[in-house]
């Protein structure tokens, strides 16, 4: 599986954004600053006034969502930053070292690693960018995204969840493991929605972290670059009824002062943030604070699942690379050659699978 790089499809995005355009409003123009001083930066905003979050952004950033138990603070020194990016330069540099041609292979059905490819036939480090600074929010460099609680790790988990957990467990024991059944098979691995979280915009620590963002008066959308996952935010729209549950879940905005501020709900069963349920309910909020940084905040709130509410920060930051087509599975037909490999298993051995 790999991303499409498609130009026309990035021309065809830069247009868009070009043709909502930049319009500032009068008297929001600064008067030019004396010969020598730096320009000060001058929020830009859309035809109604409103601040302009759009263009080509990535969340991509070595800082865990979780705080490592071995780190205190949220805020990290300059020495401690450092350390953290030089490690992750020496691995992807030792990562792109020539392999052995003379290993040995992996031993047969894989080595246990988790995930369908078993350790065989995976990703090796050069198709992977999941970033290499850590996130710096409002001039400080983090150690978690997560802000609240404080100690920067997730809330503990519910009874409820626990018990959807071990429900979920014996219905995939009875079909045979999450790739022996084709409806246990993962949404992503089945490209219907991103490898990596849509609602909030956490990273997904993978690659295609870029996301574009195009603005109307009415509507927001939200595009993700990975699996080409667009959201639609209505501005002062209502949520849809609570039986009406669209992939991503249901997304409405509204703006404080210059802050954008995004309300989803009715999210589909099969789809989960670090094991919610259906009750999952996210807060954005979207901060433009200079020319290349929009501040994201998101927190969570899931009662059935999580024992208190959390919230975390990530820094947007613009880039000049085009969002392309993700041609996930595109002309692949693996499930079907899987099917029908276990129905001529079963007329082998009789066995029903």
């Amino acid at each position: 599986m790999e991303a499409k790089r498609n130009l026309v499809a990035g021309a065809i995005a830069a247009a868009t954004i070009a043709a909502f355009g930049v319009t500032a409003i009068a008297g929001q123009r600064p008067i030019a600053p004396p010969s020598g001083i730096a320009k000060p930066w001058t929020m830009p905003r859309t035809g109604d006034g409103k601040p302009d979050l759009q263009g080509i952004w990535t969340n991509a950033t070595i800082t865990p969502l979780e705080r490592p138990a071995t780190v205190a603070n949220l805020v990290l020194t300059d020495a401690e930053a450092a350390r953290m990016e030089k490690a992750t330069a020496d691995r992807v540099e030792r990562l792109g070292e020539a392999s052995d041609p003379n290993r040995a292979a992996p031993p047969k059905g894989g080595d246990g690693s988790t995930g369908a490819a078993g350790n065989v036939g995976g990703y090796n480090n050069f198709w992977l960018d999941p970033g290499d600074r850590v996130a710096v929010v409002d001039g400080q460099k983090r150690s978690s995204l997560l802000i609240d609680p404080p100690n920067g790790r997730l809330p503990a988990f519910t009874a409820d969840y626990r018990a959807r957990q071990q429900e979920r467990m014996k219905t995939n024991a009875s079909r045979g493991g999450q790739y022996d059944h084709p409806e246990n098979r993962p949404l992503a691995e089945r490209c219907l929605l991103s490898f990596g979280p849509t609602t909030p915009l956490v990273p997904n620590y993978f690659y295609n972290n870029n996301l574009q963002i195009v603005q109307t008066p009415d509507h927001v959308m939200i595009l993700m670059e990975m699996v080409h996952d667009a959201r639609v935010v209505r501005i002062g729209g209502r949520h849809v009824p609570s039986h009406i549950r669209p992939w991503m879940g249901d997304s409405i905005g509204h703006w404080e002062g210059d802050t954008l501020v995004v309300d989803t709900t009715n999210f589909p069963p099969q789809q989960s943030f670090r094991g919610s349920s259906a009750n999952l309910h996210v807060i954005e909020r979207f901060r433009r604070v200079d020319a290349k940084t929009i501040n994201y905040r998101f927190t969570v709130q899931d009662p059935t699942t999580f024992v208190s509410p959390f919230t975390g920060e990530i820094p947007f930051q613009a880039t000049n690379e085009l969002i392309y087509e993700y041609a996930c599975h595109e002309g692949n037909y693996a499930l079907s050659n899987v099917l029908s490999g276990a129905r001529n298993e079963e007329k082998r051995t009789g066995k029903q699978q």
